[in-house]
């Protein structure tokens, strides 16, 4: 089985129908090609962990699915897909590992296909294992043991006694898992499994960096610790020596598989003494019979093994560094790489470096630039155009035609006056009116006197032979109080007996507490005349009065509109009177 099937090539092309590039990438990342993920798709998903808009849980899930495959190749591919993801993706993923209460099931994992199928599956239930221990150990301590600060000033060299002796046995247990997947060098026989193979050697050499100055520290602390504590510290020392062959162990199959032996750091075992000089300490503060030995020969075999432990990390550091430095030099050479096609694509076509990526361009040292729309400006009109400005098409046209249902003087509005004057609605006038108010000519809107404006508008009501407009939706105006001053009189109730021959006027120009004579007080003779005279030209009108009280006013429109005007005017009277 070598390229990618069918069902890669139809995975990838449905994703990248529905636009999930992520999903497509970890499609293309974990194929049924027997080699590793290519670092390119890799290095996508790293950045896609580090970017704040990526769905952690979703892509985390997206892996999870790859490992339900029934090839072994996808299965493998995805968890060491996973693995770069949890060394050298952002520390969102690993916490969301740490999350979760379950992450890879695969204990009983077999690919019955052939013969290849049945031993790598044995290396991949020993790989998931490790995997969900990895995050189990971060979700007990809150950090990952391979990238910690290492050094005298490191987290494991400066922790307490009581935590160091609860986080120790932590990386022991990690470190065990690891060693558990005891692989061969004969057993490396494809890329897949190389490639996982090459992720747990940098993880080991890491976390032992961690557990051997969790050691040196335990060791600096032994002889001032408690009974129990030296009991603890002496199982756990006993348990380090243990893990350190196996490491060796590890590190010489790395060393079969070619790797170069200045990444293979050199282990220095402490001396044996050290053992019999914790193991006669831990004997006395339990009261039993021991060799005598001074506190100098004490001093100096401890003094030893830490000076060998130191080496031993000093060690596993400079291999860290040769790591990191190489990995910086393939970083630099890749951004020549860039930087030198990207000056041989400007040599062959220079018009790429004007305009390409700019959205303003320099000619003749101007900036030509698109003028930016603001989508959320008020609209600006003019508000008195001059009769030279041509009027704007999209200027602001009030309709009061539209707005009252007259549409026979449209087009007496003058073309270069654009709201120039106040309340210009344009009605029908009154059938029956011989003679206009103030000797204005029928229609005729002063644009610039507000008091004759009011006047031509109340004398100008549209009235059809005292019937009123069915387009006219005015709402009946709601109860008002009768509030006034010193001769004001409460009316009674008219009687339940309706007499239409004496019936009221069913339209008041103005309240009954309003003083005629103050309506006419130093306001314009035209304005007095107006509020004077024109409740009797509307009583004359046929049709004002209503027959039926219960039935239909259409006099109550008339009235909310008086009522209206009567208010503006006593604002105009009290701007008079100041």
């Amino acid at each position: 089985m070598s390229g990618q099937s069918i069902t890669d090539r139809i995975t990838a092309a449905q994703h990248s129908v529905t636009g999930s590039a992520i999903t497509k990438t970890v499609c293309k990342a974990t194929t049924h090609e027997i080699m590793g993920p290519k670092k390119k798709h890799l290095d996508y998903l790293i950045q896609c962990t580090n970017e704040m808009n990526v769905n952690i849980p979703q892509l985390a899930d997206t892996l999870f699915e790859r490992t339900a495959n029934t090839s072994w190749v996808v299965v493998f591919k995805s968890l060491t897909a996973t693995h770069n993801l949890m060394v050298y993706g952002n520390e969102r993923f690993i916490q969301y590992l740490a999350s979760r209460n379950t992450l890879f099931n695969l204990s009983n994992f077999l690919d019955k296909s052939g013969l290849q199928g049945y031993d790598m599956s044995t290396f991949i239930r020993r790989y998931s294992r490790y995997l969900n221990e990895k995050a189990v150990s971060y979700r007990q301590v809150a950090f990952d043991f391979t990238k910690v600060k290492r050094g005298s000033d490191g987290v494991m060299r400066t922790m307490s006694t009581e935590k160091l002796l609860k986080t120790v046995p932590i990386i022991q247990n990690q470190m065990d898992v690891l060693l558990d997947f005891n692989v061969n060098a004969n057993e490396l026989t494809n890329g897949v499994i190389n490639a996982a193979f090459m992720l747990l050697f940098k993880d080991a050499i890491r976390l032992f960096a961690a557990y051997n100055e969790g050691i040196i520290n335990l060791l600096e602390k032994y002889f001032d610790m408690k009974k129990v504590q030296c009991k603890e510290g002496l199982d756990v020392y006993k348990k380090f020596l243990t893990r350190m062959t196996r490491i060796s162990e590890f590190l010489k199959v790395a060393e079969q598989v070619g790797i170069d032996r200045g990444d293979i750091p050199d282990l220095s075992q402490a001396p044996s003494s050290l053992l019999d000089a914790l193991e006669q300490h831990l004997a006395s503060l339990e009261g039993k019979k021991v060799k005598d030995s001074t506190a100098a020969s004490r001093a100096s075999t401890l003094s030893s093994a830490v000076s060998s432990l130191a080496n031993t990390g000093m060690s596993l550091t400079r291999v860290d560094e040769r790591e990191r430095q190489a990995a910086l030099e393939e970083e630099q050479a890749r951004l020549k790489a860039l930087k030198e096609q990207r000056l041989k694509e400007l040599q062959r076509n220079p018009a790429i470096a004007t305009t390409d990526s700019s959205p303003v361009s320099t000619a003749g040292g101007t900036v030509n630039s698109v003028p930016v729309i603001d989508l959320f400006s008020t609209p600006r009109f003019p508000a008195s155009p001059t009769p030279q400005q041509p009027q704007n098409s999209q200027s602001l046209n009030v309709d009061f035609d539209s707005v009252f249902g007259n549409n026979t003087n449209a087009n007496n509005l003058e073309s270069t006056d654009v709201l120039g004057g106040i309340l210009k609605p344009t009605v029908t006038s009154l059938t029956n009116q011989s003679t206009p108010l103030n000797g204005q000519q029928p229609h005729k809107l002063v644009s610039n006197d507000l008091d004759s404006s009011l006047a031509n508008l109340v004398g100008n009501l549209g009235m059809s032979n005292g019937t009123a407009k069915n387009d006219l939706h005015w709402s009946q105006p709601g109860e008002r109080k009768l509030t006034g001053g010193t001769n004001w009189q409460p009316k009674t109730a008219p009687s339940t007996t309706w007499n239409p021959a004496n019936m009221a006027p069913s339209v008041v120009a103005f309240p009954a507490t309003t003083p005629t004579g103050m309506m006419a007080y130093a306001m314009p003779p035209q304005m007095g005349s107006m509020m004077m005279t024109q409740p009797g030209l509307l009583y004359s009108q046929p049709g004002i009065r209503q027959a039926n009280p219960f039935g239909t006013n259409p006099g109550a429109q008339v009235t909310e509109l008086r009522i209206h005007t009567h208010n503006w005017c006593q604002i105009r009277e009290r701007e008079m009177l100041a």
